[in-house]
């Protein structure tokens, strides 16, 4: 693989490995008459296609990132994913106050990648 693919592809698979998670762990909250089990029991099912993508984004993603790098670029991609999934799936508002927090992990996700 050359290295423009190693740097790219893990981010689009810690992208799609994300969405499933956002729908696996905040999904049923829509569903809240679903009983508990089945909640569990479908959280589960989504949460597979996850480590799919997860696990080799990051395999593939050390040979060119550090693993805090890695850590630190899917921490923003959940929060923008979860900004997203809970804006149009949840219909819930993200306040100034979410924002700043949001803005200061990225901050923090900013200074593992200055050398």
């Amino acid at each position: 693989m050359n290295l423009e693919a190693s740097r790219i592809l893990p981010i689009v698979m810690l992208i799609g490995s994300n969405i499933f998670m956002t729908f696996a762990w905040y999904g049923h909250l829509k569903h809240k008459g679903a009983a508990l089990w089945a909640v569990i029991l479908v959280s589960w099912l989504i949460a597979l296609p996850e480590y799919m993508l997860a696990v080799p984004a990051n395999r593939i993603g050390s040979g060119v990132y550090s693993a805090a790098q890695l850590k630190g670029m899917q921490e923003v991609i959940t929060l923008s994913i979860f900004a997203i999934f809970s804006i149009l799936y949840l219909g819930q508002k993200i306040t100034p106050n979410h924002l700043i927090g949001f803005a200061l992990i990225a901050g923090g996700a900013f200074f593992l990648f200055r050398a």
